[in-house]
């Protein structure tokens, strides 16, 4: 990559998922720095990243990307505690939680006009993009954006790895997500509460629900918690869920009242 394609790109939030962007962002040949709560110093000298102790210290360094990879629920603080006008020039900043309409707020709200606003959430982690991002989802909205070239730059970094892009609204995207991810995690956490387990006459389909419970409680319960807390559609899902679930229920029972009576009628 020539130095004119290359980023500057400071990851805030150096956790499992910032490691795993960060690592193709390296092979791809983007100049990354990353500052956390946690000292990662060590490893990122072996990735060959600058970490700051400080996120003043890598708002300083000139970066033409913050890209904020915290959790969902402190993403407020984080923003909130960056002293913005040590920037030395706009700057695009970009997210990628699992919720959208809660960090598009909170950046139009604290950002000044000058600095850009790219919501993203790529629809894979470590585990599933592990072998590579080829077909993978990545979904985006351009909520504020002057500079479209550093704009353009940072989302072919995903479409170079064969993604497959999405441009949604933020609003689109939640009310999708607590359809399908929230749902999932939600499944996933119950059969877990059930200690489902494989048995020796297991079907493909419960097999599958084995595999759903597995990689869904690899993720933590404070990320789960966001997809409720911070989606304001998640409720609502929330209760289809319950009131389905209820149905059938109902309808298993009535069942079993027919087949009664229907015994103490032959008797």
């Amino acid at each position: 990559m020539s130095s004119s394609e290359s980023l500057k790109i400071g990851i805030v939030g150096f956790g499992t998922f910032g490691q795993f962007l960060a690592n193709t962002m390296i092979k791809q040949g983007h100049t990354l720095t990353a500052t956390s709560r946690t000292d990662y110093s060590q490893l990122c000298l072996q990735m060959g990243i600058h970490f700051f102790r400080d996120v003043t210290a890598l708002l300083e360094a000139d970066m033409d990307v913050i890209l904020l990879c915290t959790s969902i629920s402190s993403l407020s603080e984080v923003v909130g505690s960056m002293p913005l006008t040590c920037l030395k020039r706009p700057t695009l900043f970009v997210d990628v939680l699992s919720v959208k309409e809660h960090p598009r707020n909170l950046l139009l709200r604290v950002l000044p006009e000058e600095l850009d606003i790219l919501c993203t959430h790529p629809m894979f982690g470590p585990v599933s993009g592990k072998n590579g991002w080829q077909n993978l989802t990545f979904m985006y909205d351009r909520v504020r954006i002057n500079d479209e070239a550093t704009c353009s730059k940072f989302l072919q970094i995903f479409s170079s790895e064969g993604c497959k892009m999405v441009e949604m609204s933020c609003e689109e995207h939640d009310r999708a997500a607590a359809k399908s991810q929230f749902i999932t995690h939600t499944i996933g956490r119950t059969l877990a509460e059930m200690n489902i387990e494989p048995t020796p006459i297991d079907t493909k389909g419960f097999q599958a629900l084995v595999q759903l419970k597995e990689p869904v409680m690899g993720c933590s319960f404070d990320l789960y918690s966001g997809l409720f807390v911070y989606n304001r559609f998640a409720r609502q899902e929330l209760e289809n869920l319950e009131h389905a679930l209820h149905k059938v229920k109902e309808m298993l029972v009535q069942r079993l009242d027919e087949g009664r009576n229907s015994e103490r009628t032959e008797s």
